[in-house]
């Protein structure tokens, strides 16, 4: 506890952080919370389960006090988030009680407009605060400290111009702290109109590449499905995630392996908020140990244990990539990224290959059974059993 006390942090978060077992500091911690602390504007470069929830987070903790208004603004890309920054925060106030809400869409509006009139702090999606801007339901006027997480994201999911909006309702005498995976074109013209003389700090990659090892098949697309089932038995896995680039082959994929009994379950954008918050906290439990996802309701999430992940769609954006593998090989342990490739990922993965510094081995076929079904018309293809080569190779992607 010794090092996270010389990074100033107050008294009562130090309790905090003793209670949830942190033995010492992560290297965007060190780096960050003693300019946070001074009050600086500071742009980090780091990634989601670096740390930097408990980096901002001590920050707003020690300049914020119970029942002044809201003097704090967290702001996030995605529902999830919002939910586990709010959590985290919650945990670390422990012993400096503070009003916290997260506010987000796809949920009751008046149980929010409630929880702000005591606020302290607000963590929110872009959207949904803006509603409440517009309905006057929320005062920014007394806010102290500006948090941009996921900065990156959020511009990629389209939300620039309502950040710009919110930042503008915000006092211009205040504290912004930016966080964002990638310090992009868009993250540095925001700094540069809306911070003053921000002080950059950034860290190495969370993941750790020496222990992240990638793998691809080449397999045809009738046995794709197939091969995932066989892998997913026979794999020695902990928590695994399996990334579809739609809402559709989402649901279809997690349907057939709960038919190959494969305790799975499906989780995008399309979901009602109170169920992707139900199938998160199964699968953070271990109670379901694969989780079917899209890109979009994965953003941000912060999922220890995760040893698997597969992509059985390659994305169409190449750098969504890196945020799919960024899942596993974290704080020292072991993780493997394993992609299935049929004819039509062919230009997805030449296009992640080219525009990425990873290193992706072929592998051999194993030996497979070929799995029955469902077609997205609710035919059944009749289980047959197949024997794959071994040696199948189809043509060179790199």
């Amino acid at each position: 506890m010794e090092s996270f006390k010389n990074l100033g942090i107050s008294e009562p978060v130090l309790r905090s952080i003793s209670d949830a077992k942190f033995e010492s500091p992560s290297e965007i911690q060190e780096k960050s919370i003693p300019l946070i602390i001074a009050g600086k504007d500071v742009i980090a470069g780091s990634a989601t389960g670096s740390g930097k929830t408990l980096a901002f987070g001590s920050g707003i903790i020690q300049s914020s006090e119970k029942g002044k208004g809201l003097q704090a603004l967290v702001l996030v890309p995605t529902r999830e988030l919002a939910e586990q920054v709010a959590k985290a925060i919650t945990q670390f106030s422990k012993y400096r009680p503070l009003g916290i809400i997260a506010v987000y869409g796809g949920v009751g509006i008046n149980p929010q407009i409630q929880g702000l009139r005591t606020a302290d702090v607000v963590v929110g999606t872009p959207g949904r605060l803006l509603d409440h801007i517009a309905r006057n339901t929320i005062k920014l006027g007394r806010v102290k400290i500006l948090v941009l997480d996921e900065a990156d994201r959020m511009f990629d999911m389209g939300f620039k111009d309502d950040v710009e909006k919110i930042i503008r309702k915000c006092p211009q005498e205040r504290q912004t702290l930016l966080f964002s995976a990638t310090i992009n074109k868009d993250v540095v013209r925001l700094s540069r109109s809306h911070m003053k003389n921000p002080l950059q700090v950034s860290v190495t990659s969370f993941v750790d590449p020496k222990k992240l090892h990638q793998i691809y098949y080449d397999i045809g697309e009738d046995l794709k499905f197939s091969l995932l089932v066989h892998l997913l038995k026979n794999e020695d896995s902990n928590l695994v995630m399996v990334f579809c680039n739609t809402k559709r082959n989402t649901d279809k994929v997690a349907k057939n392996l709960k038919s190959a009994n494969i305790d799975a379950m499906a989780i995008h954008g399309g979901l009602p908020q109170g169920k992707r918050n139900n199938i998160l906290e199964n699968f953070h439990s271990g109670k379901v140990c694969v989780l079917v996802c899209t890109d979009v309701a994965a953003r941000g999430l912060d999922i220890p244990h995760v040893s698997h992940v597969y992509n059985y769609d390659i994305p169409r954006e190449s750098k969504q990539y890196i945020h799919r593998i960024g899942r596993t090989a974290r704080a020292g342990a072991e993780g493997k990224a394993i992609n299935i490739l049929s004819s039509k990922d062919y230009d997805n993965f030449s296009q992640v290959l080219k525009e990425n510094n990873v290193d992706i081995i072929e592998e051999h076929l194993p030996v497979i059974e070929k799995v029955a079904a469902r077609m997205p018309e609710g035919r059944m293809n009749k289980p047959i059993v197949r024997k794959v080569p071994r040696n199948n190779r189809r043509r060179r992607l790199y």
